[in-house]
Protein backbone atom coordinates (compact mmCIF):
# COMPACT_ATOMS: atom_id res chain seq x y z
CA UNK A 1 0.00 0.00 0.00
CA UNK A 2 1.06 3.39 -0.72
CA UNK A 3 2.50 5.13 2.46
CA UNK A 4 1.77 9.40 2.58
CA UNK A 5 2.84 11.79 4.91
CA UNK A 6 1.31 15.18 5.22
CA UNK A 7 3.61 18.12 5.24
CA UNK A 8 3.62 21.33 7.77
CA UNK A 9 1.83 24.38 7.25
CA UNK A 10 4.66 26.24 4.96
CA UNK A 11 5.10 26.17 1.64
CA UNK A 12 4.85 25.02 -1.16
CA UNK A 13 2.11 22.38 -0.13
CA UNK A 14 2.95 20.12 -3.26
CA UNK A 15 2.18 16.39 -3.60
CA UNK A 16 5.29 14.58 -4.46
CA UNK A 17 5.60 10.33 -5.44
CA UNK A 18 8.47 8.96 -4.67
CA UNK A 19 9.27 5.15 -6.32
CA UNK A 20 12.20 3.47 -5.17
CA UNK A 21 12.17 -0.20 -3.59
CA UNK A 22 14.50 0.82 -0.57
CA UNK A 23 11.83 1.29 2.00
CA UNK A 24 14.46 2.95 4.78
CA UNK A 25 15.27 5.35 1.79
CA UNK A 26 11.49 6.05 1.17
CA UNK A 27 11.47 6.80 5.00
CA UNK A 28 14.11 9.38 5.18
CA UNK A 29 13.62 11.26 2.00
CA UNK A 30 9.58 11.46 3.22
CA UNK A 31 10.80 12.92 6.26
CA UNK A 32 13.04 15.56 5.02
CA UNK A 33 10.42 16.88 2.63
CA UNK A 34 7.49 16.58 5.04
CA UNK A 35 9.95 19.41 6.96
CA UNK A 36 9.63 21.44 4.38
CA UNK A 37 6.06 21.60 3.59
CA UNK A 38 5.57 19.11 1.00
CA UNK A 39 2.97 16.22 0.91
CA UNK A 40 4.48 12.98 0.26
CA UNK A 41 3.34 9.37 -1.08
CA UNK A 42 5.76 6.40 -1.23
CA UNK A 43 5.30 3.40 -3.33
CA UNK A 44 7.88 0.53 -3.89
CA UNK A 45 7.24 -0.79 -7.32
CA UNK A 46 6.92 -0.05 -10.68
CA UNK A 47 3.50 -1.41 -11.42
CA UNK A 48 2.03 0.55 -8.66
CA UNK A 49 4.78 3.14 -8.85
CA UNK A 50 3.23 4.04 -12.49
CA UNK A 51 -0.46 3.71 -11.72
CA UNK A 52 0.05 6.33 -9.19
CA UNK A 53 2.13 8.43 -11.26
CA UNK A 54 -0.97 8.28 -14.08
CA UNK A 55 -3.73 9.97 -11.35
CA UNK A 56 -2.82 13.70 -11.58
CA UNK A 57 -2.34 14.26 -8.52
CA UNK A 58 1.26 14.71 -7.81
CA UNK A 59 3.32 17.49 -9.06
CA UNK A 60 6.72 15.79 -9.25
CA UNK A 61 7.64 11.99 -9.08
CA UNK A 62 11.22 10.74 -7.88
CA UNK A 63 11.64 7.79 -9.47
CA UNK A 64 14.35 5.03 -9.18
CA UNK A 65 15.35 2.95 -12.25
CA UNK A 66 16.05 -0.27 -10.20
CA UNK A 67 12.46 -1.25 -9.46
CA UNK A 68 10.74 -4.40 -9.16
CA UNK A 69 8.15 -5.45 -10.98
CA UNK A 70 8.33 -2.93 -13.75
CA UNK A 71 11.61 -1.11 -14.15
CA UNK A 72 12.54 2.14 -13.72
CA UNK A 73 13.27 2.99 -17.46
CA UNK A 74 9.94 1.59 -18.64
CA UNK A 75 7.95 3.31 -15.82
CA UNK A 76 9.20 6.90 -17.31
CA UNK A 77 8.80 5.67 -21.31
CA UNK A 78 4.89 4.93 -19.97
CA UNK A 79 4.81 7.96 -18.64
CA UNK A 80 5.71 10.05 -20.66
CA UNK A 81 3.61 8.41 -23.34
CA UNK A 82 0.58 9.81 -21.27
CA UNK A 83 2.02 12.92 -19.54
CA UNK A 84 4.25 15.73 -18.93
CA UNK A 85 5.19 15.88 -15.46
CA UNK A 86 8.12 16.21 -13.90
CA UNK A 87 10.38 13.63 -13.16
CA UNK A 88 13.70 13.39 -11.58
CA UNK A 89 15.54 9.88 -12.10
CA UNK A 90 17.54 7.95 -9.30
CA UNK A 91 20.43 6.04 -10.55
CA UNK A 92 22.61 3.55 -8.65
CA UNK A 93 26.22 4.66 -8.32
CA UNK A 94 25.86 7.36 -10.74
CA UNK A 95 26.29 4.90 -14.03
CA UNK A 96 26.63 7.48 -16.75
CA UNK A 97 24.56 5.63 -19.26
CA UNK A 98 21.53 5.30 -16.40
CA UNK A 99 22.10 9.10 -16.60
CA UNK A 100 21.91 9.04 -20.11
CA UNK A 101 19.05 6.68 -20.86
CA UNK A 102 17.19 8.14 -18.36
CA UNK A 103 16.91 11.88 -19.41
CA UNK A 104 16.48 10.68 -23.51
CA UNK A 105 13.33 8.85 -22.09
CA UNK A 106 12.14 12.14 -20.95
CA UNK A 107 13.50 12.48 -17.22
CA UNK A 108 13.85 16.13 -16.11
CA UNK A 109 16.99 15.88 -14.17
CA UNK A 110 18.25 13.11 -12.48
CA UNK A 111 20.70 12.57 -9.19
CA UNK A 112 23.60 9.53 -8.12
CA UNK A 113 23.24 7.50 -5.43
CA UNK A 114 24.28 7.97 -2.89
CA UNK A 115 22.96 11.36 -2.39
CA UNK A 116 21.91 14.08 0.23
CA UNK A 117 17.77 14.73 0.76
CA UNK A 118 19.11 19.15 0.37
CA UNK A 119 20.61 18.01 -2.81
CA UNK A 120 17.66 16.16 -4.16
CA UNK A 121 15.32 18.98 -2.50
CA UNK A 122 17.55 21.34 -4.77
CA UNK A 123 16.65 19.57 -7.70
CA UNK A 124 13.00 19.22 -7.23
CA UNK A 125 12.97 22.99 -6.70
CA UNK A 126 14.13 23.86 -9.85
CA UNK A 127 12.44 21.21 -11.76
CA UNK A 128 9.39 22.61 -10.05
CA UNK A 129 10.10 26.07 -10.79
CA UNK A 130 10.44 25.40 -14.39
CA UNK A 131 7.67 23.54 -14.52
CA UNK A 132 4.96 26.11 -13.18
CA UNK A 133 3.97 29.17 -14.84
CA UNK A 134 5.26 32.59 -12.39
CA UNK A 135 4.49 35.93 -12.41
CA UNK A 136 7.38 36.90 -15.07
CA UNK A 137 6.07 33.81 -17.50
CA UNK A 138 2.25 35.29 -17.20
CA UNK A 139 3.59 38.48 -18.08
CA UNK A 140 5.57 37.58 -20.80
CA UNK A 141 5.20 37.89 -24.55
CA UNK A 142 5.57 34.71 -27.06
CA UNK A 143 8.57 34.60 -29.07
CA UNK A 144 8.56 33.86 -32.72
CA UNK A 145 11.77 32.86 -34.81
CA UNK A 146 10.65 31.54 -38.14
CA UNK A 147 8.54 28.59 -38.42
CA UNK A 148 8.87 28.06 -34.24
CA UNK A 149 6.94 29.91 -31.99
CA UNK A 150 6.50 29.74 -28.33
CA UNK A 151 3.96 30.78 -25.67
CA UNK A 152 5.88 31.30 -21.96
CA UNK A 153 2.54 31.97 -20.58
CA UNK A 154 1.10 28.76 -21.64
CA UNK A 155 4.84 26.74 -21.99
CA UNK A 156 3.80 25.51 -25.40
CA UNK A 157 6.02 25.40 -28.53
CA UNK A 158 4.61 24.94 -31.80
CA UNK A 159 6.57 24.55 -35.52
CA UNK A 160 4.35 24.92 -38.30
CA UNK A 161 1.83 25.47 -35.89
CA UNK A 162 1.95 21.91 -34.89
CA UNK A 163 2.16 21.61 -31.10
CA UNK A 164 5.67 20.18 -30.16
CA UNK A 165 5.57 18.35 -27.08
CA UNK A 166 8.29 19.59 -24.96
CA UNK A 167 10.09 18.36 -21.42
CA UNK A 168 9.85 21.61 -18.96
CA UNK A 169 14.01 21.37 -19.38
CA UNK A 170 13.49 21.01 -23.50
CA UNK A 171 11.19 24.06 -23.32
CA UNK A 172 13.10 26.19 -21.36
CA UNK A 173 16.33 25.52 -23.24
CA UNK A 174 14.13 26.67 -26.23
CA UNK A 175 13.41 29.70 -24.82
CA UNK A 176 17.42 30.20 -23.94
CA UNK A 177 18.65 29.99 -27.51
CA UNK A 178 15.25 32.08 -28.84
CA UNK A 179 16.46 34.79 -26.96
CA UNK A 180 19.99 34.96 -28.34
CA UNK A 181 19.78 33.30 -31.65
CA UNK A 182 23.43 33.24 -33.16
CA UNK A 183 25.05 33.22 -29.78
CA UNK A 184 27.41 30.82 -28.95
CA UNK A 185 25.91 29.02 -25.64
CA UNK A 186 28.27 28.03 -22.84
CA UNK A 187 27.39 24.16 -21.98
CA UNK A 188 28.51 26.27 -18.11
CA UNK A 189 25.92 28.66 -19.22
CA UNK A 190 22.86 26.55 -20.10
CA UNK A 191 23.12 24.52 -17.34
CA UNK A 192 22.92 27.22 -14.79
CA UNK A 193 19.71 28.78 -17.01
CA UNK A 194 18.29 25.69 -17.38
CA UNK A 195 19.13 23.21 -14.74
CA UNK A 196 19.61 25.82 -12.15
CA UNK A 197 22.81 24.08 -11.26
CA UNK A 198 26.56 24.32 -11.92
CA UNK A 199 27.80 21.75 -14.87
CA UNK A 200 29.89 18.55 -13.09
CA UNK A 201 33.20 17.21 -15.29
CA UNK A 202 31.23 13.98 -15.70
CA UNK A 203 27.82 15.96 -16.25
CA UNK A 204 26.18 15.29 -19.97
CA UNK A 205 22.78 16.19 -18.73
CA UNK A 206 22.27 19.87 -20.92
CA UNK A 207 23.63 17.62 -24.02
CA UNK A 208 21.66 15.20 -24.33
CA UNK A 209 18.61 17.73 -23.75
CA UNK A 210 19.96 19.64 -26.64
CA UNK A 211 19.70 16.12 -28.69
CA UNK A 212 16.78 15.40 -27.36
CA UNK A 213 15.26 19.11 -28.22
CA UNK A 214 17.37 19.39 -32.12
CA UNK A 215 15.84 16.02 -32.75
CA UNK A 216 12.31 17.34 -31.64
CA UNK A 217 12.84 20.62 -33.51
CA UNK A 218 13.67 19.18 -36.67
CA UNK A 219 15.79 20.95 -38.93
CA UNK A 220 15.40 24.47 -40.72
CA UNK A 221 13.06 25.07 -43.57
CA UNK A 222 15.85 24.96 -45.97
CA UNK A 223 17.43 21.58 -44.47
CA UNK A 224 19.96 22.78 -42.53
CA UNK A 225 20.86 22.65 -38.86
CA UNK A 226 18.50 24.06 -36.02
CA UNK A 227 21.08 24.11 -33.52
CA UNK A 228 24.45 23.78 -33.92
CA UNK A 229 27.51 22.41 -32.07
CA UNK A 230 30.16 24.10 -31.60
CA UNK A 231 33.41 22.46 -30.76
CA UNK A 232 34.88 22.28 -27.17
CA UNK A 233 32.75 25.14 -26.32
CA UNK A 234 28.89 24.43 -26.49
CA UNK A 235 26.05 25.16 -28.97
CA UNK A 236 24.65 27.68 -31.11
CA UNK A 237 21.08 28.62 -32.75
CA UNK A 238 21.16 29.17 -35.92
CA UNK A 239 19.45 32.39 -36.12
CA UNK A 240 16.33 32.62 -39.06
CA UNK A 241 18.00 34.79 -42.43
Amino acid sequence: MPESEKGGSHPPHQKILVIDDDVDLCDLLAESLRRQGYLVETVHDGITGLERALSNEFALIVLDLMLPGLDGSEVLKRIRSRSNIPVVILTAKGEANDRILGIESGADDYLAKPFHPRELSARMQAVLRRATSDESHRNADGIQAGDIEVNKRARTARRRNRLIDLTSAEFDLLVVFLKSPGKVMGREELTREVLGRELRATDRSIDVHVSNLRRKLGPNLDGSDRIKNIRSTGYLYVPVT
